[in-house]
């Protein structure tokens, strides 16, 4: 599926099933919250925290794919083409950091 197609289909499923839109600080405020789901799994699959029992069971891949469906709502409520904008966000991070990370000594492997 294309970011446009998914664009399309989050804002149908809004239509149809979610209702309307939340407004767009309560979805910054859930946006933040599904944030901070993905850095506790990370924190604490991968970082020097123990997981907690509850925690075994969280999945990365659904908490990744929340941040991504908060983040298409406020794209699709404030008019923002999310093809558009990451097409040119990868233009200017190319032509920015063409040689800022090459030549970073502290990334040298």
């Amino acid at each position: 599926m294309s970011i446009e197609e998914y664009q399309q289909q989050v804002d149908q499923w809004i239509q149809t099933i979610g209702v309307r839109y939340f407004n767009e600080l309560t979805n910054l405020a859930l946006l933040t919250e599904e944030v901070g789901e993905v850095a506790r799994i990370i924190a604490r699959r991968y970082g020097e925290q123990s997981e907690k029992e509850n925690d075994i069971e969280m999945s990365l891949a659904d908490e990744l794919a929340d941040v991504i469906f908060v983040v298409t709502c406020l794209a699709n409520q404030t008019g923002v083409n999310l093809n558009e904008a990451l097409e040119a966000n990868m233009k200017k991070k190319s032509s920015r950091d063409r040689l800022r990370h090459i030549s970073n000594r502290k990334l040298k492997r």
